[in-house]
């Protein structure tokens, strides 16, 4: 089976798309405070919570320090925690409430049980990744507002493996960043919450009838990718303090080619002309990331200018590289070569495209 989503472009559809009954909870894009007084619950609140994620709050003393990079991978895992806490809870209402296309029938019960653990176990992450940044004199992230381009459950479960993807393969980047900052002591935890994920994704998959696991080795990914891609959902200016977090937003890369078949073949892409900075797209390159492998540079091909967007194909080698699971996308300038996730990142003019394969 296969998932194909362009982060960037996703809000698009969303006024069309969405029927008016799922907006219940949130017509206007705000989700908190949850009844729970989420982000900031009670401590009875957070007892409740800690039962309902079957674990507690790490109570082990903070490290002594953190590196200033080590505090960027804070923040930006605290702004991804709350958009998956605004997800889920919007899931776990329109589940609990039957809306259309939510109700499931058989195993209906079974999947409300899994999704309500799940997303306590968001806001336990999310309660974790912000008292860190106070214990270290920093301002918590605050929620933004969201909006999600899901219609029924099936959706909304292709969309959550989609992102949950992108999180196992930047929480990997994450436990590097802390390595190389001599941030030990925050490695062990993070890990854990790589594992936590997977468990989840492993239940996303397996509701769309796929196998469980999706690769030996998971696809990477940067800090900076998934920071571009939670601000697909957000409405644009509703996050108080985004600023505060120093990493890169890069410009929406559209993926154009539908109904893509597991092969090797040329994909189509696009990019607004405006934001090139170059008329010269020989001097740009189409790089796919995918698995633990060195990056793929392929060169744009037939590139050419419709109603102000670059419109490119770029050869996808499915079969030379077994290109299964998660594939990031992304325009670069030059043409490397580039030797990892973080190389590729540094030279990213758009992105990042999204492809999935099953």
């Amino acid at each position: 089976m296969l998932s194909l989503l362009s982060f960037a472009a996703l809000i698009a559809g969303i006024a069309s798309a969405v029927p008016v009954e799922k907006r219940e909870m949130s017509p206007d894009g705000v989700y908190f405070p949850l009844p729970n007084g989420f982000p900031n619950p009670s401590s009875d609140a957070v007892l409740q919570i800690q039962l309902d994620a079957d674990g507690t709050l790490p109570n082990g003393p903070p490290p002594a320090s953190i590196s200033p990079d080590g505090l960027t991978s804070l923040k930006l895992i605290a702004l991804n925690e709350l958009f998956e806490v605004a997800f889920f809870n919007e899931l776990v209402y329109n589940v609990s409430n039957k809306v259309h296309g939510y109700d499931l029938g058989y195993g209906h019960e079974y999947v409300m049980d899994a999704l309500k653990a799940i997303t306590a176990q968001e806001e336990i992450h999310a309660l974790n990744a912000n008292n860190a940044l106070k214990k270290f004199d920093q301002q918590p992230i605050e929620p933004c507002k969201y909006a999600f381009p899901v219609t029924n459950f099936q959706s909304a479960m292709t969309l959550a493996a989609t992102f949950t993807d992108l999180v196992l393969g930047t929480l990997q980047d994450v436990n590097q960043v802390f390595a190389k900052g001599g941030d030990f002591g925050l490695v062990r935890a993070v890990s854990s919450v790589i594992g936590n994920e997977g468990e989840q994704e492993g239940f996303f998959r397996l509701v769309q009838k796929k196998r469980p696991s999706a690769q030996p080795f998971l696809t990477t990914s940067v800090r900076d990718f998934a920071f571009t891609a939670i601000q697909s959902f957000t409405l644009p200016g509703s996050c108080p303090n985004l600023h505060t977090i120093p990493l890169r937003t890069f410009k929406p890369l559209t993926l154009l080619s539908a109904n893509i078949k597991p092969a090797t073949q040329n994909l189509k892409f696009s990019f607004a002309q405006a934001d090139a900075n170059t008329h010269d797209y020989s001097t740009l390159s189409l790089v796919f990331i995918n698995a633990q492998n060195t990056p793929i540079v392929k060169g744009l091909q037939n590139a050419r200018v419709e109603n102000g967007q670059v419109i490119f194909e770029a050869a996808f080698p499915y079969d030379e590289f077994v290109m299964d699971g998660l594939t990031i996308a992304a325009v670069t300038k030059g043409a490397g070569p580039f030797a990892d996730a973080e190389a590729v990142a540094a030279a990213t003019e758009f992105g990042p495209g999204i492809i999935e394969f099953d």
